[in-house]
């Protein structure tokens, strides 16, 4: 079926029923736009309640994440996250494949549309005008008719009356004459009008109509196909995002899987534990014997000294449940003897990883430093040598300061796992020679510790009973003759002595050597009869006497 032959009388209809077709069309792209931006809504929605649930960093919260629970809870915000990156993927494919294609066609559609009519009406103006010249040729030929016959008429009653002359009769003959050719005229004009007219009528609604409206019926035809096409380009956007929603939703299960509550009680175990053992029974007094009050050696309260000290009056400890009692705030110690001995112990274990790691990273920039210098003194054009030792000796002395407080920690750390029953001479060294606050620290952290749910008394453990052995062993110290001089030293760099048990040396100083480094990196000198300490070996230069095999030198 075509337009050009079925609808050839249905120009206006046609036109109004293209211009809905375009107007569907932009009503399309009207609908795929808002579609888009509800996608762009919905996908910032989703960022924005990933990004409002995840952990905050550097805080308390950020620790719960180590919970299986939580860690799923993470990885379901996380997948939220990639599953709002497809809506915008989903966006972005609809505008580009959809909308701005859609847009384009619209346009050439209206112009193609255009083209057709402009032909369409110019040729139904040829035809209206032809018309009007047929049918003026019309009127000319039955107007001559009408003369010519008046005339004819004229002529005969003329010739029929005996008064007339006879040249007023030849005088009506002529013009009787020129009215009938005039007439003859008339009618071969509107004879040769009538069929061109027929032949151009014939071919504008059978030939030039049709062609356009044919044009028009396909480019109508193509619009609907397009419209078709970009629907199954709306349904395959969608479907193409399907497989990576469905990881996204894949995900989750398998974080929902790996939930394990198991594991989860374990960590509240590791988090809380304190170490100590659950209070034992309560032995009964009785006051009606005159006996001094005793208390069982079992329970929590100041006869746990052994009768060795009395409780002072007023004193923190008391003989009182600590998980009844309300937690003691405020900054704790700085060997964190205020905590349980569990919880200590992993504080402790947390500081010495991060000097250590502190410490190799130190060292990895003098390896750096001491690789320059080298490429410095093989190549001086590339650099002075000199100006690197500054750096290398601000370095050194960073190292051994970190590696003190690494000392301090391990000392600390070792005496809560029960690593030093018993204090030797480099223990001392090592964690003797820290502030007073550790020993301190250690004479009232069996006094007054802090559970996990408030300050509490402690039973007898490792710590108070290595109290004693530590304060004999200071006592034979500070007894003890003086050791005798095994050699000389030169200091390389100045080094502060700041700790107890270590002493100041300047650079290019001589001092004497009384002890040498046992492999924990100090040496133990001597200025005079009243100073002398510990000094790091790399700080110094060392010279036995002959006693030993030759000068040696620690870098």
């Amino acid at each position: 079926m075509s337009w050009g032959t079925e609808l050839w009388d249905q120009f206006d209809n046609l036109e109004k029923h293209t211009q809905w077709g375009i107007d569907v069309l932009e009503k399309y792209i009207k609908f795929v736009k808002e579609r888009t931006e509800i996608e762009i809504s919905y996908a910032k929605q989703l960022r924005n309640l990933s990004k409002k649930y995840q952990p905050k960093k550097n805080s308390k919260e950020e620790e719960e994440y180590k919970y299986t629970s939580c860690k799923a809870f993470l990885a379901t915000l996380n997948e939220m996250n990639d599953y709002a990156g497809q809506h915008e993927v989903i966006s972005e494919n609809m505008t580009s494949q959809i909308t701005a294609e859609l847009a384009r066609f619209v346009q050439e559609l209206k112009q193609e549309r255009k083209s057709h009519f402009h032909d369409g009406r110019k040729a139904q103006q040829y035809i209206e005008t032809f018309w009007k010249q047929l049918e003026a040729s019309k009127r000319r030929f039955e107007r001559d008719c009408k003369e010519a016959d008046r005339a004819q008429q004229y002529f005969e009653k003329m010739d029929a009356d005996i008064n007339v002359t006879k040249a007023d009769v030849e005088k009506a003959r002529q013009q009787a004459q020129i009215r009938h050719q005039m007439a003859e005229d008339s009618k071969a004009e509107y004879s040769s009008i009538l069929q061109k007219f027929n032949h151009d009528q014939r071919e504008h609604y059978h030939t030039h109509i049709p062609n356009i409206f044919q044009k028009i019926q396909e480019m109508e035809e193509r619009r609907i196909v397009r419209i078709g096409e970009c629907m199954k380009t709306y349904a395959e956007v969608d479907r193409q995002v399907i497989p990576i929603i469905g990881k996204c939703l894949d995900g989750i299960t398998k974080a929902a899987e790996s939930i394990d509550q198991k594991n989860d009680s374990l960590l509240v175990i590791e988090a809380f534990k304190s170490g100590f053992e659950p209070p034992g029974d309560i032995d009964f007094e009785d006051f009606t014997q005159p006996m001094k009050r005793t208390v069982s050696e079992s329970s929590l309260s100041n006869s746990r000294w052994d009768g060795k000290s009395e409780p002072k009056p007023g004193s923190k400890s008391k003989g009182k449940l600590w998980p009844f009692i309300k937690k003691n705030k405020g900054g704790g110690p700085e060997d964190f003897s205020n905590l349980p001995p569990e919880q200590r112990r992993k504080k402790l274990q947390q500081k010495v990883d991060e000097l250590n790691k502190e410490i190799q990273k130190e060292m990895d920039q003098r390896d750096a430093l001491t690789k320059m210098k080298d490429v410095y003194i093989k190549n001086p054009q590339m650099g002075d040598a000199a100006s690197v030792d500054h750096k290398l000796a601000e370095l050194g002395q960073n190292m051994e300061k970190l590696r003190l407080e690494a000392q301090k920690f391990e000392g600390w750390l070792a005496e809560v796992e029960g690593r030093l029953p018993v204090r030797t001479e480099q223990s001392r060294r090592q964690s003797g020679m820290y502030d007073t606050q550790n020993t301190s620290g250690l004479n009232n952290c069996a006094q007054d510790r802090e559970s996990p749910d408030g300050s509490y008394t402690e039973e007898p453990s490792q710590e108070s009973e290595m109290k004693v052995p530590v304060t004999e062993f200071d006592d034979e110290f500070d007894d003890e003759e003086p050791l005798p001089t095994i050699g000389t030293c030169k200091a390389l760099y100045t080094f502060e002595g700041q700790n107890e048990g270590t002493i100041s040396v300047m650079e290019g100083e001589m001092l004497y050597v009384i002890e040498e480094d046992k492999g924990d990196g100090w040496t133990r000198i001597r200025r005079n009869e009243d100073e002398e300490g510990y000094v790091p070996t790399s700080y110094v230069e060392v010279y036995l006497d002959k006693n030993a095999k030759g000068a040696m030198t620690y870098i």
